[in-house]
């Protein structure tokens, strides 16, 4: 867990990613509608952000290892910054060629970017 300051520096982007990720991988596993503009209409679409949220509970849980056990911190540092800087990427390609999105999704943009940029920082000064 956390011990020292340098052990919150090196692991709390990975807590904040576990507290924002779990609940997101709910919503849009069961009800994505209740706090975004989507709208499922076939099962295929309903299977799609089950699955979506399937990812997101499987990585939370290599975060989450991270956390707890030494051995796991620079796969769940690797992961985290790959996962965060390519939904930011995706987000601001999709600013770019689809628009803006509703303000949750253009928040997200800036967390995920700044998330990632963080592991990705963390993992520098660790190797």
């Amino acid at each position: 867990m956390i011990k020292t300051k340098q052990d919150f520096i090196n692991k709390i982007h990975l807590i904040i990613s576990v507290l924002i990720v779990i609940p997101v991988a709910f919503v849009y596993g069961f009800n994505p509608g209740s706090q975004f503009d989507i709208h499922l209409n076939t099962n295929d679409e309903h299977n799609f952000f089950k699955a979506i949220m399937g990812l997101y509970l499987g990585f939370s849980v290599l975060w989450l290892l991270g956390v707890f056990i030494k051995n796991y911190l620079k796969l769940a540092l690797i992961t985290n910054l790959v996962f965060m800087l390519g939904l930011g990427a995706g987000r601001v390609l999709s600013l770019m060629l689809d628009g803006t999105p509703t303000f949750a999704y253009v928040f997200g943009t800036f967390a995920e970017l700044g998330l990632g940029f963080y592991g990705l920082w963390v993992l520098h000064k660790l190797t």
